[in-house]
């Protein structure tokens, strides 16, 4: 690690007040837990000038019921996510996906909304600013080149976090503050895009606030799983969120979701072909081929794209099968 550089700390009473700085100060990132971004400024990847704490919103920290749905702040903590009697109950992938995150300690700092706004990883990203010297930088970090993919000019690191997938089988949507003061409410979908070097769409002084799971959706059937090199610490190799309502025998409703395959948390195109049919054998490896074709992971870990592809595959089936059962 090197040590940690010099910066300016803000930390804002309202996230107004918040979105308003990033807005007007330059190179400023905000930051909640900082699990995975202090780890980027001590190595010199992020470089900012000042950092805009907001673990003092206290607008941010909640998470409530009313007849819409369930309404979490992004200011909550993973282990609250995780625990929350509403949460385990009424969306079980959103509590399996945050409990899935890291460790304890990382789940007791890390936030929903930082969760859902991870930088994409990379193995020729995330590594120590001598490393990154020494192998002329990336496309990502000061670079001209993808070493991942080097006759391109795209970034294809991958988009790594774990709520985001559980939250997008339940249609989630979520509130963003802008520097000007107005706040929006969008689908998640719409935070991310397919690029490794800009994943979301977020402007400068965006401020993600909460995010909303609907009513409608409460209670359905759903899991998430993930594959891990060590499974106490680290970021998916490939993760799988799904969603089921089986009715007499048939699939009345399904939805997959995909994290640590693609450059944003994707949603698997045609599962909904499955609805009205039995979910036999034959089913189930149709769903898991069409899961693979969809996931493009590339060489951005230590393990090879291929068996990444094959586990997501491995992960939806599995995990719609059992809710099936």
């Amino acid at each position: 690690m090197e040590f940690m550089p010099d910066f300016k700390l803000h930390r804002p009473a309202t996230a107004a007040e918040a979105a308003k700085l990033r807005a007007d100060t330059e190179d400023a990132l905000f930051v909640a837990g900082g699990t995975d971004m202090l780890v980027n400024v001590r190595r010199g990847i992020e470089q900012p000038k000042a950092l805009i704490d907001v673990t003092a919103i206290d607008d941010i920290k909640s998470i409530a019921e009313d007849e819409d749905g369930l309404h979490i702040g992004a200011g909550v903590t993973l282990r609250d996510l995780a625990t929350n009697e509403l949460v385990q109950r009424d969306y079980p992938a959103v509590a399996q996906a945050a409990r899935a995150v890291a460790g304890p300690t990382h789940q007791d700092y890390g936030t929903v909304g930082g969760n859902l706004c991870l930088d994409t990883r990379c193995l020729f990203y995330n590594q120590s600013e001598w490393w990154r010297q020494s192998n002329d930088y990336c496309l990502k970090e000061r670079g001209e080149i993808c070493h991942v993919a080097p006759g391109g000019k795209r970034c294809f690191a991958a988009f790594s976090g774990d709520v985001a997938p559980a939250m997008l089988v339940y249609d989630a949507e979520i509130d963003i503050l802008g520097a000007n003061g107005e706040l929006r409410r969008q689908p998640l979908t719409e935070l991310y895009r397919n690029d490794g070097l800009n994943h979301l769409t977020l402007e400068p002084g965006d401020l993600v606030t909460a995010v909303h799971l609907p009513k409608s959706l409460a209670e359905q059937p759903s899991a998430y799983e993930k594959a891990r090199i060590r499974g106490s610490i680290d970021f998916p190799l490939a993760g799988a969120a799904v969603r089921l309502v089986m009715d007499g025998g048939k699939v009345a409703n399904i939805k997959i979701a995909l994290t640590g395959v693609n450059p944003y948390p994707q949603v698997v195109k045609g599962a909904d072909t499955a609805i009205g049919k039995p979910l036999d054998e034959d089913a189930l490896d149709a769903l898991r081929e069409n899961v693979r074709k969809q996931a493009k992971p590339m060489r951005t870990t230590t393990v090879a794209p291929w068996y990444r592809r094959r586990v997501v595959g491995a992960l939806a089936r599995r995990l719609t099968a059992q809710l099936a059962g």
